[in-house]
């Protein structure tokens, strides 16, 4: 059985390894810890009643908590198994399936959407959850939004098969009463599913990955703010190039806003040119103002 406290020890193990150093606690979070350590002391372990909201920042100064967390590994270990990167992304798969710290949380829907394209992509792209499409065909990015994204990877010489694409959240969030609306993912989910986001980067070896969103961002880079904030720059994941853009699905709620459609272009131009390929006058004109 999977305790809170191992959750909690998964995540804050996912944040450190993520580069996050340090992280934002109320007062009740702060009284909750005080206790488990208290009770650990006296019981020579943990106890399982205990719940923490842990609220990732980049950099929050606070005072040194009373009552220290010993450093612990992770609770579950992935297991990448097979000699392609196609088996090794299979046993990813399966695994992630029913993958402790996810069904702990009691958070997400039964669907796992994992991922879809090349694992020998040069790109890899990564949202933040799947939604009611995605959830209903099992594969990210598709619905109008996906074909959104399909157009974007056009427009720079690509298609949806030559590029590797995956959730930052292998499950729909659920929400009561849910038909079609979504919502987006909590920290808690996010770090819970973030080893096999980190596994997926491992075996595909993008030359760069490409953050679609402010969640996706939030989530793989620790990043706050607004997408605005956080693109026209590279970040770095583990050594690897990040660049954050929007998400299709922000384009079709700006209502073909231009100068978010010349923003993201931007951003995929940046990308292109990072991979070397090809780029026309045409492309670098697309959007400008005449």
């Amino acid at each position: 059985m999977i305790r809170p406290v191992d959750v909690l020890l998964e995540f804050l193990a996912a944040e450190q390894a993520r580069g996050v150093t340090h992280i934002h606690l109320d007062e009740g979070a702060r009284d909750g810890l005080r206790g488990l350590f208290h009770q650990s002391k006296s019981t020579g372990k943990p106890t399982a009643e205990v719940s923490v909201k842990v609220e990732p920042m980049a950099r929050v100064e606070m005072p040194i908590l009373e009552a220290p967390i010993e450093k612990a590994a992770p609770v579950s270990q992935l297991k990448v198994v097979g000699n392609t990167r196609i088996e090794q992304l299979e046993s990813l798969r399966q695994q992630a399936e029913n993958w402790p710290p996810v069904r702990a949380l009691g958070s997400l829907r039964e669907t796992m959407v994992f991922s879809t394209g090349n694992p020998d992509a040069r790109v890899m792209l990564v949202g933040e959850a799947p939604g009611y499409q995605e959830e209903r065909e099992r594969e990210p990015f598709v619905g109008p939004a996906g074909q959104k994204l399909n157009d974007i990877l056009k427009a720079m010489g690509l298609s949806r098969e030559e590029v590797y694409i995956s959730n930052l959240v292998k499950f729909r969030p659920s929400m009561p009463s849910q038909t079609t609306n979504n919502r987006k993912p909590s920290p808690e989910e996010m770090a819970a599913c973030l080893p096999f986001v980190r596994a997926e980067i491992e075996i595909v070896k993008p030359e760069c990955i490409i953050a679609l969103g402010g969640t996706a961002a939030e989530g793989l880079l620790g990043l706050t703010g607004t997408v605005t904030s956080m693109r026209g720059k590279w970040h770095d994941f583990e050594g690897l190039p990040v660049r954050v853009s929007y998400h299709p699905s922000y384009l079709l709620q700006s209502g073909g806003n231009s100068q978010v459609k010349r923003q993201l272009w931007e951003d995929m131009l940046t990308v292109m040119e990072q991979l070397g390929l090809p780029i026309s006058e045409k492309q670098r004109g697309f959007f400008l103002t005449k």
